[in-house]
């Protein structure tokens, strides 16, 4: 069938306008992409905290909330989602649109020893978080009561690899049973574990003398530690706390385990690289802040600049090492 010039000229400029228009509106909309991220924030941002108000965690995390709604001018509201030693929070926010507007505060619990013990996770670690940046260390303590016959770490491995001691922890499968793990493990100590279901109920009891000694970051139990309620025995940090310069180490204890509590900030993965530098850039600047600092030193925690990649290896690294113990204690989660 043969096509007539006059139509194949009209087709042929229907054809071509048309693919202008659609190459006009992929610029555009590359630009409106473009003009979005550059005015990011431009609502209010939710930071999912995996404690109750009123924690250690909390604490952390709402100045964190505080410094940066000052820096970018939009309020971040935080989300309290407890339960599951923060892996609820964790999944909330993995399962969450990628837009910046929905943030973590990670930590070693929910990112850390729950992948190494948790076969049925319900997201992985890394791969479902953009890991923005590390915020804050506190080690563990090993404390007893201040009545207790263990007046140094001396006299406590000594007595513990006897046995028929015990020490409390937060709860089975927990960052800081795994860390008592590696203890046991270099120090050949032959101890009991008896879990608890938070802080409280383990102090009274410790107190009490119905279980011997507590392992748990110590920054939350400082002020009974001050009041001469308890005795922090060792600290797991690399070096010795300036607020505790009598505190010797694990290691300088001859106990090689350097583990802490640490938290972080978390994006879910697939937030774009603009945004994740954006927040990086203001984490970055409150960590600077002389409030903020005073808030996360108070009782020998210490704020942490590992950022971007160096977080994430970090994190790995943390996987790793309590994945080791685990399988070593042939432990298991609740």
């Amino acid at each position: 069938m043969h096509c007539p010039d006059s139509l194949f000229r009209r087709v042929s400029r229907h054809a071509a306008s048309l693919a202008a228009c659609c190459a006009v509106a992929a610029v555009l909309g590359t630009l409106g992409a473009g003009s979005a991220l550059a005015a990011y924030p431009d609502q209010p941002i939710r930071l999912v905290i995996g404690f109750p108000p009123g924690g250690g965690g909390d604490l952390y995390g709402r100045t964190l909330a505080n410094e940066l709604s000052r820096q970018i001018g939009q309020t971040v509201v935080v989300d309290n989602k407890p339960g599951a030693g923060g892996n609820i929070a964790a999944e909330s926010v993995a399962r969450a649109k990628p837009d910046g507007y929905t943030l973590l505060l990670a930590m070693s619990g929910n990112l850390g020893s729950a992948p190494a013990i948790r076969a049925n996770l319900p997201y992985r670690v890394p791969e479902d978080f953009v890991l923005i940046s590390q915020l804050v260390e506190t080690p563990f303590g090993l404390l007893v009561s201040a009545n207790s016959r263990f007046k140094t770490i001396q006299d406590y491995v000594a007595q513990a690899r006897k046995g028929k001691t015990t020490y409390a922890s937060t709860g089975t499968g927990g960052a800081a049973q795994i860390t008592m793990e590696m203890v046991k493990q270099q120090a050949n100590l032959d101890i009991l574990h008896i879990p608890y279901k938070g802080s409280g109920p383990a102090v009274t009891d410790l107190i009490g003398g119905q279980v011997d000694s507590l392992f748990a970051p110590y920054t939350p139990l400082m002020g009974q530690v001050s009041a001469g309620k308890l005795r922090l025995l060792a600290i797991s940090a690399a070096k010795r706390i300036p607020a505790m310069p009598d505190v010797p180490t694990l290691k300088e204890s001859g106990i090689d385990v350097t583990m802490t509590q640490w938290y972080g900030l978390a994006a879910p993965a697939g937030t774009p690289k603009e945004v994740v530098d954006t927040l990086a850039r203001h984490v970055k600047t409150a960590l600077q802040q002389p409030d903020l600092l005073r808030v996360y030193r108070a009782d020998g925690a210490q704020e942490s600049t590992l950022s971007g990649d160096a977080f994430r290896k970090f994190v790995v690294g943390d996987i790793a090492r309590y994945r080791r113990a685990v399988e070593r204690g042939h432990l298991t989660a609740e």
